[in-house]
């Protein structure tokens, strides 16, 4: 540490913000490892279970460029915690992802996916088509009662479930983004006002989706036909918020246990 003045206090300055810059690193790690767990577990758990595609693969480069990008940049500028002065040091070879870490990606990385499966397959189930003829839709005739059950599976019919499965992942990946303006503390002592820039990485790639999602209604329904998506009801967004909103308990409940591990 070089002092180009001479106060001390610099040195405590300096120190927080080196916390501080090491915290939103984790923050951008936390974002993007669990997004990305989660959407390779939903396509994993949609494959295990013989379900039909549940992103297409424009829909999965989406997500991936254009609404993971944004919020993980936009947390490059988290606000100091304000608590980073009372932690204890942080030993020289202590690593960035440790074993609680590690076990955060995963739970929320699980609950991601889980809720994208979740809506696909609940969607089908509202249907009148169980389980079982579900993950049985190439041999559908043959178990179908009605051969025109069946239609559910055709590349149109897709398009609900599938719009259903994008819309509550890219919900999900928004929500975990804006509880993550800090790593450990709780979004009602730091709340994402306090970072702009990520108010602002989260609401350009919603208000694209949104556009996207309602383009035919501006009389542009080729766009929507390209990424393969339909408008969504009220009914259908209260799914999506069913499915999207427990991943802030979920946080919070995570971050809870990590300022008790960080607790003297």
């Amino acid at each position: 540490m070089v002092l180009v003045d001479d106060s001390f206090g610099t040195i405590v300055r300096g120190i927080q913000e080196g916390r501080c810059i090491y915290a939103n690193i984790q923050a951008f790690i936390n974002f993007l490892i669990s997004c990305n767990i989660g959407e390779v577990f939903a396509v994993f758990l949609a494959t295990l279970f013989g379900f039909p595609s549940i992103l297409s693969a424009i829909q999965l480069l989406w997500v991936n460029l254009i609404t993971d990008g944004p919020p993980a940049i936009a947390l490059g500028w988290n606000p100091p915690d304000e608590t980073a002065m009372q932690k204890p040091p942080r030993t020289r070879n202590q690593d960035i992802v440790t074993a609680w870490v590690l076990t955060r990606y995963l739970v929320i990385g699980l609950y991601i996916g889980t809720a994208t499966v979740g809506i696909f397959t609940a969607h089908f189930l509202s249907s009148g088509i169980d389980f079982d003829l579900l993950s049985k839709w190439t041999e559908c005739r043959e178990y179908a009662s009605s051969t025109s059950i069946c239609d559910a599976f055709s590349q149109d019919a897709l398009a609900v479930p599938q719009t259903l499965a994008l819309t509550t992942l890219i919900v999900t990946e928004m929500l975990k983004a804006l509880s993550s303006v800090s790593v450990d503390a709780s979004l009602l002592t730091i709340g994402p006002q306090r970072n702009p820039a990520l108010l602002v990485g989260v609401f350009i790639p919603f208000s694209i989706h949104l556009g996207i999602l309602y383009s035919s209604n501006f009389g542009f329904p080729a766009i929507a036909d390209s990424f393969g998506l339909v408008p969504l009801s009220v009914d259908q967004w209260k799914s999506v918020l069913l499915w999207s909103l427990p991943i802030l308990p979920l946080e919070e409940i995570l971050k809870a246990f990590s300022r008790k591990q960080l607790s003297p």
